[in-house]
């Protein structure tokens, strides 16, 4: 520990160098130096080399003072041993090194000197620091010494630093504002992806729903876009037909109940009662007359033939039973077309029983009238569309629970014809209350042309793109079609005219009975390309040629014949 470092200040009195000691270490560990009293000059000892060195001899002290050549220094040094730290050589146990008391008055305070490392050169090694004046403030944390008996000791005062204190508080007040600070940006950050999730979420939903429902411009949802991703013909459907029997006027009305479930989409199509339809013998009929002559299972399957569909069922609804269902649903709400009169009314003039205008409620008796009314004037087709109202405003306000529906279909207490069940039609009207009340749901008529028969420009669009099917009308060409009203008061003749017709290679249809006798028989023609199929039906029928004239023939039919009084059966 005794490294050299350059001299130049602390020789002694002597024209030596003050030499130090470890005395201790501090609270760093490190090594705490007291300066070594200088002793007197020695006498020269003898050296073998020349050489002279100062350093006292023999261990007495003479009190004189001889001068002794210096000896060679390498680092130009002179006299006594080098302190390489300058702390004034002091003993620890304060006493000077030749074991004599060192006056109180020359007490040095320990010093701990700037060190260096071992690789610095000696020229920039620091140079000790003089012994402090005794009249020096010393240090605030330096030694103190302190007298036991002849012995003394030193002890290290650490003094409390407030603003050390000062330093450590501002320090930790820093960090946690910092670390507050830090806290904040991480639950701004969250709280900025949270919302931008949430955004997402929403904006995806928004697109998606509006594609769904077929909103967005340019693109179109699966409902909407129908027959574009799967085939018209390949779309799965339930439809059933519905005939409306009119008990007070003996007619019927007749309707399509679709549901498609693959573009969940629901339909009523409404069907004309001039729709022209073959029955199992190949003769020529209408609608309305196979619905009163064959029955529901001969009506589905002729309809199936024209319009290429499957019908699962009939439902046959008398004009009562539509009255229970309305008021077991709650009576219905619709946009009426025109005022209808109560038929109950006995006095001309009386109130309407149903008002003209929007959103008007219907009880179940308002929507029977409704249903069936005809007005001046007006065609079949007036009527048809106002019963499809009355069934559109009962699914709105159907249940769309199958249960529920059910119940309201064995509380209606019908008898149904088979196949169809009342589980079967309470399911199949809960998907279409639902499809009505979202909004899915629509009215549209058949379009036929004047003779009943369908084409592929006028039909196209319900039969191919709502029921899926092809229209196989029968051929025009085939049979001239004969309607026969009988006005001879006598309901057989109807059916001996329509062996002999039939006979006779023409085609029948229904033209009905007339509200009174006639006494001479007509055929009439319209077109004057009938005119002598008309001249031929006369002659097959037994009729008079003159009775062949010119005029309006009902629809659905190339000749009318009103059989008069004067028709004879048989007598062709």
């Amino acid at each position: 520990m005794n490294d050299r470092y350059e001299a130049g200040y602390g020789d002694d009195q002597y024209g030596g160098e003050d030499q130090y000691e470890i005395v201790g270490y501090d609270d760093y560990g490190r090594p705490v130096y007291q300066q070594v009293p200088s002793r007197p000059p020695q006498q020269q000892s003898y050296d073998p080399y020349g050489r002279q060195q100062g350093y006292a001899q023999g261990g007495y002290d003479t009190g004189q003072q001889q001068p002794i050549p210096p000896a060679y220094d390498p680092y130009g040094q002179q006299g006594a041993p080098y302190d390489p730290y300058g702390t004034g050589g002091h003993d620890p146990y304060g006493q000077a090194a030749a074991g004599g008391q060192q006056p109180r008055g020359t007490e040095q305070t320990a010093y701990i000197p700037q060190q260096t490392g071992p690789d610095t050169p000696p020229q920039q090694r620091s140079r000790p620091r003089p012994p402090e004046e005794p009249d020096a403030q010393a240090p605030p944390a330096g030694p103190e010494r302190q007298e036991a008996g002849e012995e003394e000791q030193f002890a290290f005062v650490e003094e409390p630093d407030g603003e050390s204190e000062d330093v450590i508080d501002w320090l930790k007040f820093t960090e946690n504002r910092t670390e507050r600070r830090e806290e904040a940006r991480r639950r701004a950050r969250g709280r900025i992806i949270a919302l931008g999730v949430v955004l997402a979420l929403v904006v995806t939903g928004g697109v998606g729903y509006l594609w769904y429902a077929g909103k967005l411009p340019g693109v179109s949802s699966p409902g909407s876009a129908t027959g574009t991703t799967v085939a018209a013909g390949a779309q799965k459907r339930d439809v059933i037909v519905v005939h409306l029997h009119n008990t007070g006027k003996r007619d019927t009305s007749t309707v399509l109940l679709v549901d498609n479930a693959t573009t969940k989409r629901g339909t009523t199509v409404l069907l004309p009662n001039s729709l022209a339809l073959t029955d199992d013998s190949g003769t020529t009929t209408t609608l309305a007359k196979s619905v009163d002559d064959d029955g529901s299972s001969g009506t589905r399957d002729q309809l199936d033939t024209v319009l290429g569909t499957d019908i699962q069922g009939t439902w046959r609804l008398d004009t009562p039973y539509l009255q229970n269902l309305v008021e077991l649903v709650g009576n219905i709400e619709i946009d009426t077309d025109t005022d209808v009169p109560d038929p109950d009314a006995k006095k001309r003039g009386s109130a309407p029983l149903v008002h003209q205008g929007k959103a008007q409620t219907l009880s179940g008796k308002m929507a029977v009238a409704y249903a069936t009314y005809r007005g001046p004037g007006e065609t079949e087709n007036a009527q048809l569309a106002r019963f499809g109202q009355v069934m559109q405003g009962a699914l709105r306000k159907l249940s769309s629970d199958p249960s529920a529906a059910t119940t309201t279909v064995q509380t209606l207490a019908q008898i149904l014809d088979p196949p169809l069940t009342d589980k079967d039609l309470g399911t199949f009207l809960a998907k279409l209350a639902d499809l009505a009340k979202g909004g899915k749901y629509r009215t549209v008529p058949l379009p036929v042309q004047t003779d009943g028969t369908l084409t592929a420009g006028t039909s196209d669009s319900v039969v191919k793109d709502v029921l899926g099917g092809t229209a196989k009308s029968p051929d025009a060409g085939s049979a001239v079609r004969v309607a026969v009203q009988n006005a001879t008061g006598a309901k057989d003749d109807t059916e001996k005219a329509r062996v002999t017709l039939l006979g006779g290679g023409f085609g029948f249809i229904e033209g009905g009975t007339a509200s009174g006798a006639e006494a001479a028989s007509e055929v009439v023609y319209s077109d004057a390309a009938d005119k002598q199929n008309a001249a031929e039906v006369a002659k097959t029928l037994g009729l008079p040629a003159g009775s062949v004239t010119k005029g309006a023939v009902s629809s659905g039919a190339d000749v009318l014949v009103v059989l008069g009084q004067d028709y004879r059966p048989g007598t062709s």
